[in-house]
């Protein structure tokens, strides 16, 4: 029975970057099809490919943002299947919501306002304070993010449409496509299938490290004596974070732990006083890192992980705080997170075909919105490439920075930031409707999720 319940699991979120897929994806595809630069079945299949390979090449950094984000102790306890699935409801019931009204919003949105409202189901039925059961403090570095970008995108695109008028003299550039199936001149075609390539690759890294993420939480929460710890690594991580381990026991101060280890070490990361327990876990981790992993018990491999997190967490805000010895506990954090920190092979290759076929299917809705709904004018092809081409860069700089960011809003922002660039005027009742759901999919997200948990915990 527990096992069916995983495959469900992992079935849901797969299911979710599908739909991801063909909701987010439509964005990055738009302008070239409606700029007639590529054949619809083209651009599709062209931009289902990038996405493939932007989840095949991406990092780790913004899968475990949203892990993060998940109390863990929540999955292994009574009520944590309602959770996961709670998530993935809640978070696909806005997406096909939006989808099939053909609004432009944001999976990143959905799923981090689910996590947020499950995490708080969690609570409410446990009786833990929201202060201490839901992780604040991510959630808020992640909503920033999620605010901020569409702004950033917006001003980039204008002043990138304006800095394009000033470089290039090519009036047909600055021209919406005419009646008719004649593509746009070679070099502007070029340009638009680039940037549509480049959103692509870059929504695949991005969105695709969210699938993952959400995979992983899943089978370290439903599987951790498989997949608490990565035993398949490379050992020379376990060996780094080894090493790591006994520079800090040279860096830190002697103390003992007045209070059990890891209640003192959260209480620390809550803004109590420095750990006195912290060098001597250290000192014991690392004998337990130069060992075979693979013999530790299940149970012992998931209190090991969880250790190993707080321990990172609290040296970086050691760092944090300007103590001598800031750079190294920086790197020693990292060194401490990248054993523990990883994505399975077999995830990621099954993530990327989700978000790679979800791209292939049920683009025209929000095509329609994204080349004529936005401004009372059609779409050039100048406002097209600005605003790809700004939106491949945040979302590339947002994979740097280890934070998620909605394709969605960068690219609907760009392109309204282009035309405002070109005097068009905007469709009042179309950016309603988008900055509605902007502001919107969160708490009805957080709704649906804390509904949604209440009531398959039996509360």
């Amino acid at each position: 029975m527990h096992s069916l319940l995983l495959l469900l699991a992992v079935g849901g979120a797969l299911a979710f970057e599908f739909v991801n897929g063909f909701h987010d994806t439509a964005n990055a595809v738009a302008t070239v099809i409606y700029t007639r630069s590529m054949k619809s079945h083209w651009a599709v299949l062209f931009s289902g490919l990038l996405n493939f390979a932007g989840v095949m090449m991406a990092g780790v950094g913004v899968a475990y943002s949203i892990v993060h984000l998940f109390p863990m102790e929540a999955l292994s306890a009574t009520g944590g299947l309602a959770m996961i699935f709670a998530v993935l409801g809640a978070a696909m019931i806005w997406n096909l919501g939006t989808w099939f009204l053909g609004i432009p919003a944001s999976s990143s949105h959905a799923l981090i306002g689910s996590i947020l409202g499950a995490s708080m189901g969690f609570c409410i039925q446990q009786g833990v304070p929201l202060q201490d059961g839901v992780a604040w403090d991510k959630a808020r570095a992640i909503t920033a993010a999620l605010l901020i970008s569409p702004l950033f995108g917006f001003l980039c695109s204008y002043l990138m449409l304006r800095l394009m008028r000033r470089l290039s003299s090519d009036e047909r550039l600055f021209q919406a496509p005419q009646t008719g199936d004649a593509p746009p001149p070679l070099w502007i075609r070029g340009l638009l299938i680039a940037t549509c390539g480049g959103v692509s690759f870059a929504h695949g890294s991005n969105d695709g490290q969210k699938g993952m993420g959400l995979v992983m939480l899943i089978l370290i929460g439903m599987a951790p004596a498989t997949f608490a710890l990565n035993l398949q690594g490379d050992p020379a991580l376990n060996l780094k974070a080894q090493a790591a381990c006994r520079q800090m026991v040279e860096v830190l101060p002697e103390g003992h732990a007045r209070v059990p280890l890891k209640q003192e070490l959260e209480g620390y990361l809550h803004g109590t006083a420095v750990p006195q327990g912290l060098r001597q876990s250290l000192a014991d981790s690392a004998r337990i890192w130069g060992t075979d992993l693979s013999r530790l018990s299940g149970e012992d491999r998931v209190a090991f992980r969880n250790l190993t997190g707080l321990q990172a967490r609290c040296l970086r805000k050691l760092a944090g705080q300007g103590r001598p010895q800031a750079a190294s506990m920086l790197e020693a954090a990292r060194a401490l997170e990248a054993p523990i920190e990883y994505v399975a092979d077999w995830v990621k290759v099954a993530v990327a075909l989700a978000l790679g076929l979800g791209t292939m299917v049920g683009w025209k809705r929000i095509v329609v919105t994204v080349g004529e709904k936005i401004g009372k004018e059609g779409l050039t092809y100048g406002q097209g490439a600005a605003a790809q081409l700004v939106a491949a860069s945040t979302i590339l700089l947002a994979d740097v920075m280890k934070m998620p960011v909605s394709t969605t809003h960068v690219l609907s922002s760009g392109i309204a930031g282009s035309m405002a660039a070109q005097k068009c005027q905007l469709q009042r009742k179309t950016l309603y409707s988008i900055c509605l759901a902007w502001v919107l999919t969160l708490p009805a997200c957080i709704t649906l999720a804390l509904g949604l948990y209440l009531g398959l915990a039996g509360r």
